[in-house]
């Protein structure tokens, strides 16, 4: 029985991750990733300790339209400084740190309920 969701049209979804890739609505993705609803942007970014709010710019670019940012911090959570969640809530983007697999899981769920939500997701 295939219990895959049906998925709008043009909507992303995780479907695996590991060994520094994503497997993304179909499409391979070799390193970090910011995944939006409707895309996937290579993020240039490989350790959590490289996060910066400038690193975050095409989440909370007003046009983004991003409610929550899940941020997928790599094999485990971290703790998000205010030097990094200031900035982006500022934006009116909520950070939610969470291990790399729960964000990428996270995002999938929210994502089908038409959230207005983005993934910040360092390779694993």
């Amino acid at each position: 029985m295939d219990v895959t969701p049906d998925l709008p049209q043009g909507k992303q979804i995780v479907q695996s991750y590991g060994d520094g890739r994503f497997t993304i609505s179909g499409q391979s993705y070799a390193g970090s990733v910011l995944v939006f609803a409707d895309r996937v942007v290579a993020w240039p970014v490989g350790s959590f300790e490289e996060v910066t709010p400038e690193s975050l710019q095409a989440v909370t670019d007003p046009e983004a339209d991003i409610g929550v940012l899940l941020l997928g911090c790599g094999q485990r959570m971290q703790l998000v400084t205010s030097a990094l969640r200031d900035p982006v809530r500022e934006a009116g983007v909520v950070i939610e740190p969470m291990d790399t697999g729960a964000a990428a899981r996270t995002f999938n769920v929210l994502m089908m309920e038409e959230r207005r939500v983005a993934a910040a997701l360092l390779a694993v």
